[in-house]
């Protein structure tokens, strides 16, 4: 990483409040070039807080834009950090009194911010829009807005999207998911850290005495079961650099796009990263002068230069060599790609066709405990460790590797079955096995199935037997299923074998149906896996500049909590039965800003299942945030509680917020709700 501190430009900051149409006053903090010459703006607008949780890494960025020509600002969405108004407006059905849809609400804002910013006399009226995650997807729902209105001139002249979903109906369908959202295990424990951000104050530092009016009416409107997931067809007229990861739940944006945007108003860059910025040190790496590509496509589009980027290859993707397994990388071998279109030309489907008698997949209930995190952000446990234990409980097909095998895009995996119970899961892995038995997770899908979407046993045929694995019986009807797998650029070395294993359970990630123990049988007479190889060349051409950024703010770690602690545990009860999952974040501790405010946060999510019993399932979160300013005598916290559970009907969620101030508490609620188990056609992300 190479910091910068001398740019084209000086610059200076300030902080200010842009009035949305309704009168809501949003927290905004500004950096600009030190010129008479009105320059773009570029604009970076979420609900996280920008004077504490992204205050580190929005200095990293922000004032580098300004040293190159550009106004960039960073605003706190509606009813979050300093920002006015209640959280999730944007997220109340038009029966509430805001008369808000998400989608309304959310790109209505956004509008609002680039039509102020487009204004101001410091701005030659051209607007870019970046984010990452859900600040990404605000990027792209402003954009599409303004393909929806009357023709008219928009300021909104280009987008950097990065790690984010589009919202497009196919983005996520194999995301291994098939319950509610509140009950998806993996989306628990996120949704309950954004009830967490939602319920934080506002700081006096920056809004003075009526931090607490604010507060208040801001807790008064929470309400943990409002659906902060929309899904839209994003398509815009306005330009998208799209950037995602391999170890991202979102690559699928990214092909997408590409897929679906005129050439010339998109390009794509997928790498080996997680949930992050690809210059922010992203483990696995390696990482890439993201600051300096994202400038070529404002120069090209805000400014009117002449920098190339329409003649980059339309996808630009990481091909990862095969690799050690761990839970952690550094610099992942590999090497970068370029694609001419997508789908590319110089990929093509090779057929896997598996081999065998009819087998009974019937696996323990804890098969997925060595899944990793949904939403790696380059923490230590963050990847899935060795899949070896998880391969033992799952069917496996094995096919050698004669020579190097490149894959590029989505895998599908066609499955003859017949299952028995009213639903079942079906997971598909494709492992990366090495000649010393080692087995690292390439890729993965789930489909969630109703007995209807496969076969069943004829009568007098014989049923399905056993505690394991086993042959299936005679006189079954099969039916045939289709998974597609998160897309992946990986490379598999001659003399390893491309596995692909089967299993019926994927917990936590997957919440387990009541009849998850009667599984079902696959027939590899009419089953196969389908890679998209790409052709092997030497060297694409395709190269980055080394990553930099502004120098950073000076944030320092004052103290971790309890110690050193495991990032992942995982425990077993060997005489109950009970597999229990703990995870913690990486960057739990207290944290001294340099104005003077002291951040603390813990959290601690817990998985546990029992063998045997699906209706065993249970996530439950704890999450405390203290917010802290020693000279003001200003002392707040936030403590919640998220719990899930399930019967043979039912999801049953329960949320408990309790908010203090001084060591008093000031707000404390507490919700449950039950949710039908009915699977979405389309789940959430």
């Amino acid at each position: 990483m190479r910091i910068r501190s001398s740019f084209p430009y000086e610059t200076a900051h300030e902080d200010l409040r842009i009035r949305l149409p309704d009168g809501t006053l949003l927290y905004a903090r500004v950096w600009r070039p030190l010129t008479d010459e009105p320059v773009p703006a570029l604009l970076e607008y979420t609900p996280d807080r920008l004077s504490d949780r992204t205050a580190a890494r929005d200095r990293q960025r922000h004032p580098w834009y300004a040293g190159h020509g550009y106004a960039s600002v960073r605003v706190d969405a509606r009813g979050h950090g300093n920002s006015e108004g209640l959280p999730d407006d944007a997220a109340r059905p038009p029966t509430e009194p805001t008369g808000r849809t998400a989608t309304d609400g959310v790109a209505a804002d956004g509008a609002a911010v680039v039509a102020w910013l487009a204004a101001q006399p410091w701005c030659d009226g051209t607007v870019g829009m970046f984010g990452i995650g859900r600040g990404g997807a605000f990027a792209l729902r402003v954009a599409a807005r303004t393909a929806l209105a009357p023709p008219a001139p928009t300021p909104l002249k280009a987008v950097v999207a990065v790690c984010c979903p589009d919202g497009h109906p196919d983005n996520g369908v194999r995301h291994p998911s098939g319950s509610a959202l509140p009950a998806d295990p993996p989306h628990a424990e996120a949704a309950q850290a954004r009830l967490t951000s939602a319920c934080l104050p506002p700081d006096p530092e920056h809004v003075g005495d009526a931090w607490r009016d604010m507060w208040l009416r801001r807790l008064e409107s929470v309400d943990p079961f409002t659906p902060t997931d929309v899904r839209e067809d994003l398509t815009t007229g306005v330009p998208v650099l799209a950037v995602g990861g391999w170890h991202d739940p979102y690559p699928d944006t990214v092909l997408g796009l590409v897929d679906r945007l005129p050439q010339d108003r998109v390009r794509g860059v997928i790498g080996p990263w997680p949930h992050a910025y690809p210059d922010h040190a992203p483990h696995p790496g390696p990482a890439i002068g993201f600051l300096q590509e994202t400038l070529r496509w404002w120069d090209h589009w805000l400014k009117g230069k002449d920098t190339g980027v329409l003649s980059d290859p339309l996808l630009r993707a990481y091909v990862r060599g095969s690799h050690l397994r761990a839970t952690t990388y550094g610099v992942l071998p590999g090497r970068w790609v370029g694609e001419p279109a997508w789908p590319s030309p110089r990929v093509r489907v090779v057929t896997y066709a598996l081999q065998g008698a009819p087998v009974l997949v019937r696996s323990p209930l804890h098969t997925g405990v060595d899944a990793g995190r949904l939403l790696p952000r380059g923490d230590d446990a963050g990847l899935p460790p060795d899949q070896r234990e998880e391969d033992a409980r799952s069917v496996c097909f094995d096919f050698p590797v004669s020579e190097e095998t490149w894959v590029l895009g989505g895998p599908r995996v066609r499955l003859r079955l017949t299952c028995e119970a009213p639903h079942a899961q079906v997971v598909a892995r494709v492992c990366d096995v090495a000649p010393d038995g080692s087995s690292t997770l390439v890729t993965r899908g789930v489909r969630q199935l109703r007995r209807t979407e496969c076969g069943s046993s004829e009568p007098g045929g014989k049923q399905p037997g056993g505690a394991g694995h086993g042959s299936a019986g005679q006189g079954s009807a099969a039916g045939d299923v289709v998974l597609d797998l998160a897309p992946v650029g990986h490379a598999f070395p001659p003399g390893h074998r491309i596995r692909l294993a089967v299993s019926s359970a994927y917990w936590p990630w997957v919440w387990p149906e009541p009849e998850s123990a009667a599984g079902f049988t696959v027939d590899p007479a009419g089953s196969a896996l389908e890679l998209p190889a790409r052709v092997r060349e030497a060297d694409a051409g395709v190269a980055f500049e080394e990553p930099e950024q502004a120098p950073p703010l000076g944030v320092s770690v004052l103290a971790t909590l309890d110690g050193p602690r495991p990032e992942r545990l995982l425990v077993r009860d060997e005489a109950g039965g009970e597999w229990r999952l703990e995870v913690v974040p990486p960057d739990a501790g207290t944290r001294a800003y340099p104005d003077g405010l002291e951040y603390t946060e813990d959290a601690l999510t817990t998985y546990t299942i029992t063998e045997r019993d699906p209706l065993s399932a249970r996530v439950r979160c704890d999450r405390t945030v203290r917010l802290h300013r020693p000279e003001r005598g200003w002392d707040t916290s936030v403590r919640t509680r998220s719990e899930v559970t399930g019967d043979e009907t039912d999801f049953v969620a329960t949320d408990e917020v309790v908010c203090t101030e001084g060591g008093e508490v000031v707000f404390h609620r507490t919700w449950r709700k039950r949710i039908p188990r009915t699977p979405l056609p389309h789940p959430p992300l």
